[in-house]
């Protein structure tokens, strides 16, 4: 159990879980329900937004496999996922598997052996749908860009993207909560998850 990831041993850890075979099939499996989760329909809110199910699965393998193996699967899963859905009709862009990476990264440095609280879920939500705000419009941008980089289509996308992130936010969080709360003797009975991190969500 760490309070934070700024230590040595605990990216001593993070990088043992890349020999851990449970681990490795673990991120395997996520993998795979990422892709089908991306085939479920998504629940509109309001404003536009709407909440997909993709990150359920990517914040409990960072959760998991920590920092170190969770790079490796937010990769695999992104290039995966693109390429066995089709992208949506959208050409490949590594942009988007850097945010996937990123994200993924995001969810372990809170996660990863440490004490699940509310408030490390509503951080790394928040952390994560910035990032997605941000780094979304830049690649938004990029790509209709035509050359020539637009700070004002930037801005225009991130501003639309900031309110549909913030209105998804609670329920994102809600649901991440339930999810761990949820999972937590199942992975504990399976060895998965450190004895020490089995405990409800608290504040």
């Amino acid at each position: 159990m760490y309070t934070h990831p700024f230590s040595a041993p605990y990216w001593q850890d993070a990088s043992r879980e890349l020999r851990d075979l449970r681990k490795l099939l673990f991120a395997a499996l996520m993998i795979a329900l990422c892709i089908v989760l991306a085939q479920v329909p998504s629940v509109p809110l309001f404003g536009g937004a709407k909440v997909t199910w993709g990150f359920l699965a990517r914040s409990v393998c960072a959760w998991i496999c920590g920092p170190v193996l969770g790079l490796l699967f937010a990769f695999a899963e992104d290039i995966l996922s693109f390429f066995l859905t089709g992208g949506g009709g959208y050409p490949f862009f590594p942009g988007y598997t850097l945010t996937t990476m990123l994200g993924v990264l995001t969810y372990a440095l809170f996660f990863y052996r440490a004490p699940l609280r509310i408030w490390r879920v509503f951080c790394a939500k928040l952390l994560t749908n910035l990032q997605n705000v941000i780094l979304g419009a830049l690649w938004m941008a990029i790509l209709n860009s035509s050359g020539a980089f637009s700070l004002q289509t930037w801005y225009a996308s991130a501003s639309l993207s900031a309110v549909k992130n913030l209105v998804m936010l609670p329920v994102q969080t809600v649901l991440l909560v339930l999810l761990f709360t949820a999972l937590q003797p199942a992975l504990r009975r399976a060895g998965l998850l450190p004895r020490q991190a089995a405990r409800t969500a608290q504040p």
